[in-house]
């Protein structure tokens, strides 16, 4: 059908569901990927994102398991390489690392000992150590790592301030695909430099359709094919009243992400199969490859039905491509 689908598994909240039945519900569902966020502390009880991934991957056999997104720059850089490799080997090559620089959660990076600031140049060097560091290769430890003593990784030029020490890491895994977040220049950029595609989050469908151009044209900057882009959409999966559903959406999406009113209500989705079916259709247009879905609400067995509902519309081809009419569907 052109469009892959996943979903995102509810790791935090006052009722955290088992993992393991999450995943194994959404392999069954029909879904390509399962996803998990990560954070360290952000005011809600969660779980530790490479952990439960790793709980979801031996559950399942099919389905690719997504890091959506790692905040890089929040984990010390040798050991979040060791956990991608383990991922990695221990879900059998399924592993999608998707990365961002994060920062919404000042207090979670206190907490952590880590400075916010410089954490987009940070990021940028895991990066670019990373594929190395996965696939056994001999890694400079200079720029990732503090010295003997304490001295911040970065702080003076490369094999003076930094130890020169190398590391190897073991066992070697193939680089999993590598999906970029973000939506500033710099965060594009990143994408354009080092990804495999760009994870836009909670972004109207309108709002991406020149993003496929943009990316390519910065990619061959650098000499690469141009990356494809995702979208992770946080969308609630109901069958009746979806304009209320609609509308507190659009209330979270503007208080808890700090969006305009009119961008939320415009990234807001909402309501039955149909109507689900009509905005990954409208994505599809806009040339996104794989829409990641993340249920809001604590129901999320009911919305991933609604979920699957809506991807199986598309996939008998019932969305008239580029319209949002869906044929003889209910569940608007």
């Amino acid at each position: 059908m052109g469009l892959h689908t996943g979903v995102s598994l509810p790791i935090s909240g006052d009722d955290i569901p088992d993992v393991t039945a999450t995943a194994r519900y959404a392999e069954s569902a029909g879904f390509d990927s399962v996803w998990v966020g990560d954070h360290l502390a952000d005011g809600r009880p969660l779980l530790e994102s490479t952990l439960a991934l790793a709980a979801a991957a031996a559950v399942t056999t099919r389905v690719r398991v997504g890091l959506g997104v790692l905040q890089l720059a929040l984990r010390q850089p040798v050991w979040a390489a060791k956990q991608i490799a383990t991922l990695q080997c221990l879900s059998g090559g399924r592993l999608v690392l998707g990365v961002g620089t994060g920062g919404s959660v000042p207090a979670e990076w206190r907490a952590a000992g880590i400075a916010l600031d410089g954490r987009g140049r940070r990021t940028d060097r895991v990066l670019a150590a990373l594929p190395g560091l996965l696939t056994g290769q001999r890694t400079p430890l200079a720029g990732l790592v503090p010295r003997p003593g304490g001295t911040p990784a970065g702080s003076g030029s490369p094999g003076t301030a930094d130890a020169p020490e190398e590391v190897t890491l073991a066992p070697a895994v193939p680089r999993p695909p590598l999906w970029i977040g973000g939506g500033s220049g710099r965060a594009l950029r990143r994408v354009a430099e080092y990804g495999d595609a760009w994870l836009a989050a909670a972004t109207p469908p309108g709002e991406l359709a020149d993003a496929g151009g943009r990316l390519g044209e910065l990619a061959a900057q650098y000499g690469r094919p141009a990356p494809q882009v995702a979208a992770l959409v946080i969308a609630a999966g109901v069958r009746e009243h979806g304009e209320r559903a609609a509308g507190q959406l659009a209330g979270f999406l503007s208080a808890r992400l700090g969006m305009d009113p009119g961008r939320a209500a415009r990234a807001a989705v909402a309501g039955g199969p149909a109507a689900i079916a009509e905005r990954l259709d409208a994505y599809r247009a806009a040339g996104v490859h794989h829409v990641v879905l993340a249920p809001f609400g604590t129901d999320w067995r009911r919305q991933f039905d609604v979920f699957a509902e809506a991807r199986q519309l598309l996939a008998d081809g019932r969305v008239e491509a580029g319209t949002g009419t869906v044929s003889d569907a209910t569940g608007r």
